[in-house]
């Protein structure tokens, strides 16, 4: 299959903020310089190599153009700019085609200045592999419209000769880099500051800092920390950049500068380019030592009164366990619970209110939907989270069922043994999952009466079938924690 893609004029109105900083700067072929291409047996040797041309227009003009975009667009105008470290900021929304807007901006500041050398600076290896990505599975639409195509690389301290031909060529060419690849400690990262005999006694860092490089940080809030003397932030100068362009959906406050292109959250949806996403919270209420657990996951309203969809524990044979129930009004959750302990002081319901959407307690109690109460544990709390979760899915997905469209739930977890383990067993969040996904399809299928063909498709999958996870694994396939100790779980 071949991906199609068009321009919209969202990204071409970002790159076009981004050309009109420059406007009055000669479109000039690529500068000339000497290329160092080091010793070989005791002789030196050098060739043509060609770098960004300089930035002609004034400071005056290029802040008097930064504050025309700014003004124009509703922005914090600029004050002053470092002329020797000239940063621009973006924002765009996540999910409105960020990597392609920064690629077009690349050929419209070729087409426009004739400058060519790009190097993107990225926080991770699986952001810079989904750059690359982006960059082959984008070539044909590109080349196509502007006739050209740019060739790209990743930087790599073990094949130092695309750095030469970074250098040495005078067609388009972008370097994509992740900041371990510079900035980390290991004997990798400092490789590129050291002159090596496989690169002829030269040092990488020399060779790309000639060609004088429009830099692009995309994540910028990752790649350059809260640390304002972090390693990052301090070599990436040494890359000697023409200027700074940096694209992100939530920048980091203090790092916002010359801001020229904003596409927040709020445009993306009103203009319809990403999906809204909703979000289900649990909230711990009150003492955990002093009541007894219970759970408002829902108030329902009907033709008759409002019912309360709450979660309590109840007495089980020799044992408790934690159940969910439709009560009414004058619901005893003493006498329903095997008359524990926990629930003698009046926990009985006198009023269910649907307008507020909460209940009231004899013994003074409030609960609103969402809230729990009582001997709360994390187990608990993360067992209402995943029931709303499925709650919230399974009600989304009825309405969107006959439109053919998917509904899409994710958690995200802190632990990948949570959810697998280590033998490919299921983790405890899983065991919950699939328990509380069972039971919610039971007890819907009678409510959902009127609509058979969405209950026959619920029932067409096992609980096990509807789960599934993504995490990072080892070269032998295993499951492993990532850096960030954070995995995602998806309900399709």
């Amino acid at each position: 299959m071949k991906l199609k893609f068009k321009n919209q004029q969202f990204q071409t109105d970002a790159a076009k903020a981004v050309t009109d900083v420059f406007q009055g700067q000669k479109n000039a072929a690529l500068l000339e310089f000497t290329h160092d291409l080091g010793t070989d047996n005791g002789g030196f040797f050098d060739a043509v190599g060609y770098k960004n041309q300089p930035i002609e227009v004034s400071y005056s003009e290029v802040l008097n153009h930064i504050r025309e975009i700014q003004m124009a667009a509703q922005l914090k105008p600029t004050e002053s700019f470092d002329r020797a470290d000239l940063r621009l900021t973006i924002e765009m929304e996540t999910g409105t085609g960020k990597t392609y807007t920064y690629i077009k901006t690349m050929f419209e500041l070729n087409r426009l200045y004739g400058w060519s050398k790009f190097i993107i600076v990225v926080p991770s290896i699986a952001i810079r592999e989904g750059v690359c990505k982006s960059f082959e599975v984008m070539s044909e639409h590109f080349a196509a419209e502007y006739g050209k195509r740019i060739q790209s690389f990743v930087y790599d301290s073990s094949q130092l000769t695309k750095i030469d031909q970074f250098a040495s060529d005078s067609n388009m060419h972008v370097m994509i880099i992740n900041t371990q690849a510079f900035a980390a400690r290991g004997e990798d990262a400092r490789r590129i500051y050291m002159k090596l005999d496989a690169f002829r006694s030269r040092r990488p860092i020399d060779v790309i800092a000639a060609t004088n490089p429009i830099l692009i940080i995309d994540e910028p809030q990752s790649v350059l920390g809260a640390d304002k003397k972090n390693a990052t932030r301090n070599r990436l100068k040494e890359f000697n950049p023409l200027f700074t362009l940096l694209y992100s959906a939530t920048h980091r406050a203090d790092d916002i500068v010359n801001m020229i292109y904003r596409l927040d959250a709020m445009d993306a949806y009103n203009k319809k380019l990403v999906k809204k996403i909703s979000v289900v919270g649990i909230e711990q209420k009150g003492s955990t030592a002093t009541n007894g657990y219970l759970y408002l996951e829902s108030i329902e309203l009907s033709e008759g009164n409002p019912r309360a969809r709450i979660g309590f524990d109840k007495r089980v044979g020799n044992g408790v366990k934690q159940v969910t129930q439709l009560v009414a009004d004058r619901f005893d959750v003493y006498q329903n619970s095997g008359e524990l302990q926990e629930y003698a002081n009046n926990y009985r319901v006198t009023e269910i209110d649907g307008y507020n959407r909460c209940i009231h307690l004899q013994n003074g109690i409030t609960l609103s939907e969402g809230e729990v109460i009582g001997a709360v544990n994390e187990q608990v709390i993360r067992k209402a989270q995943i029931r709303a979760t499925i709650l919230a899915h399974i009600e989304k997905e009825r309405k969107l069922f006959r439109q053919g469209i998917k509904c899409l739930s994710l958690f995200f977890i802190d632990h990948v043994d949570n959810y697998r383990e280590a033998d490919g067993g299921k983790g405890i969040y899983a065991q919950i999952f699939e328990e509380e996904y069972e039971r919610i399809v039971g007890e819907l299928q009678l409510r959902f009466s009127d609509d058979p063909e969405y209950v026959k498709y619920l029932k067409s999958f096992s609980s096990d079938q509807v789960h599934d996870g993504y995490f990072s694994r080892d070269k032998k396939n295993n499951v492993v924690e990532s850096k960030a100790k954070e995995s995602e779980n998806e309900l399709r």
